[in-house]
């Protein structure tokens, strides 16, 4: 039977209202890794909106870990309260808190977007040393980083085992495991970022090891009935650097421990890549995941039509959506797809008067 946008999904033991994803986007908000207002506004106002599970952005799983002074965090007890507080109101809307838990590596200690995003040195809130496979800089613009030994290896997949238990205990029922965009994860994972002559470097099992033994980390300590995501980048767009026949491979693996569905993103990893943005410009990685890893997935990149978003769906290519810059232009798109649609969803009680 077809699947559409607005059919329920069931992963473990958590059921989706529809195939809505809200994307993990940072919002360079908090002051020592804490919740604010501003993120119960924006988690909640989505579930408002009628997306099925909503993302919080990239939390920290330690102080070093964050892209920069004012991201989300989850490497102490005190963060809990502050996340709960949003987990509890995006629940009673009806859909389900996740969270993506993330380590920024080489890529740490730069300033917000909206300020060129630079790196930042002590006397600005930035800090040393940030943590990579290799001491090779992102680009001429960021720090050096130093080479993580083994032990500081076993240390982070510590840190992040930490924070799904914080996870937990904060009410998010998705956790979701960040190994794009260029940090921590990624960075192992691909030959461009990865030169170690080690056991975690070289060869694809060597590569793709610190990434396994994170995923065992957050397994060992998260329910059995809960889902665990693995957003990856599907390619690196540059000869030589992590692809797509990668991507499939590692999501085989990655099924085998636990993880139920690889979020299917791209790029992030090599400064100047050439990216060739256009809508649904990253789908295709998806569908070939799903297809020849035997994975569910999720779809992202410029999907902001309703018509889209359903194709993607009905025809196979993903067993979710997940939308970023679409639904912060409108929290609201999932209600407007579903008119759109002709689909019958629950508007909620307050907003009654608007559904005619």
């Amino acid at each position: 039977m077809t699947a559409m946008l607005f059919d329920p999904y069931s992963i473990r033991g958590v059921t989706l209202r529809n195939r809505i994803v809200v994307s993990p986007m940072c919002q360079y908000s908090s002051v020592d890794g804490f919740a604010t207002d501003w993120h119960l506004v924006h988690l909640g106002s989505r579930a408002v909106g009628g997306a099925s599970l909503v993302i919080a952005e990239a939390s920290a799983v330690s102080p070093e870990g964050r892209i920069s002074p004012y991201d989300l965090g989850i490497w102490k007890d005190e963060h809990i309260e502050g996340l709960l507080r949003a987990t509890r109101f995006v629940h009673a809307q009806g859909a389900v808190a996740g969270i993506q838990l993330a380590h920024a590596g080489r890529k740490a200690s730069v300033d917000v977007p909206w300020r060129a995003g630079r790196a930042l040195d002590a006397s600005e809130g930035g800090w040393t040393p940030l943590y990579a496979p290799n001491a090779i800089a992102f680009s001429p613009r960021y720090q050096t980083p130093v080479a993580m030994t083994t032990a500081d290896i076993a240390r982070v997949a510590g840190d992040f085992k930490a924070a799904a238990v914080r996870a937990h205990a904060a009410g998010f029922r998705v956790i979701e495991l960040h190994g794009a965009h260029g940090y921590l994860l990624h960075e192992f994972l691909s030959p461009t970022s990865n030169q170690r002559t080690d056991e975690y470097g070289g060869s694809f099992e060597n590569r793709a090891r610190f990434s396994l033994e994170v995923v065992d980390a957050v397994r060992s300590v998260w329910p059995d009935g809960l889902p665990l995501f693995f957003r990856i980048s599907a390619t690196d767009y540059t000869p030589g650097g992590w692809d797509v026949e990668q991507s499939v491979a590692l999501a085989k693996v990655l099924a085998t421990r636990g993880v139920d569905l690889v979020d299917c993103s791209s790029g992030g990893n090599v400064s100047g890549a050439t990216i060739p943005l256009a809508p649904g410009y990253q789908v295709p990685f998806a569908e070939q995941v799903r297809r020849e890893a035997g994975v569910p997935t999720g779809a992202v990149g410029l999907i902001t039509e309703p018509h889209q978003a359903n194709g993607i769906i009905a025809s196979g290519q993903a067993d979710v959506v997940v939308l970023a810059r679409e639904l912060l232009r409108d929290p609201y798109w999932p209600l407007r797809a579903a008119r759109e649609l002709g689909a019958d969803v629950t508007w909620p009680e307050q907003y009654q008067r608007a559904r005619l």
